[in-house]
């Protein structure tokens, strides 16, 4: 698959490690940084979603997608773990979940940016295979853009280059990212309403670690047996 990811915002909080250990699946476990676990809310856009070598489909190929992930290994290779992704497009999220086993679910989502850079963001969960959860706020990349050091939490958080997923027998696979080091800069948010990850027992303390990102292009393989 191709894809760009658009106008996104990492929002991180640290979360106690057995909290997150206790919803893996065997064969995964908990990442950290210092000791600590963390937990990410991600709202961004979805565009020039397709196949390599398939051209773009009107209406398919761009859509909001908002994800609640955290930081696991195989033991070898350190990588994402998604607890939950809504998105705005009915035929990604059953593509999404029939050959990628991710858990994506549909929502109700609405994203503008204005012409200040303020990117205002509103998803509702309307999918009855999830408990409900909502965000709603508004953010903004300020500052220069620059890359993370190596060793450094900004690296820790984002320079992963694959994503673990479970089937319904509990078989973890994983698929492989790549693209080039995130063009990350710091960012400001004001946000009202953060339930996305009730439904996985979050419960955050505290302000959040944030970062902005303007545009990546990425490609993405499907699944591999771990």
């Amino acid at each position: 698959m191709t894809m760009s990811w658009l106008d996104l915002l990492f929002a991180h909080w640290r979360v106690p490690a057995e909290q997150v250990a206790s919803r893996l699946p065997a064969g995964l476990e908990v990442d950290t940084f210092e000791g600590d676990a963390w937990v990410g809310v991600v709202p961004f856009w979805m565009d020039n979603v397709t196949g390599r070598w398939l051209p773009n489909v009107p209406g398919l190929s761009r859509f909001p997608e908002l994800n609640v992930r955290t930081y696991v290994t195989d033991g070898r290779k350190p990588g994402v773990w998604f607890f939950s992704l809504d998105a705005d497009q009915r035929l990604a999220v059953w593509g999404a979940r029939t050959f990628f086993d991710l858990p994506y679910v549909r929502a109700d989502m609405h994203c503008t940016k204005g012409e200040d850079g303020w990117v205002r963001y509103e998803s509702h969960r309307t999918d009855d295979r999830m408990a409900p959860g909502a965000f709603e706020g508004r953010y903004r990349g300020v500052g220069d853009v620059y890359r993370s050091q190596p060793g450094s939490l900004d690296a820790w958080l984002t320079e992963r280059y694959c994503l673990y997923s479970a089937d319904d027998a509990g078989r973890v696979g994983r698929g492989e990212i790549q693209h080039v080091p995130w063009p990350l800069q710091k960012a400001e948010a004001q946000i009202d309403v953060n339930t996305v990850a009730d439904a996985h027992g979050f419960t955050f303390v505290g302000e959040p670690l944030l970062h902005f990102v303007e545009r990546i292009d990425v490609v993405g393989w499907t699944l591999e047996g771990v």
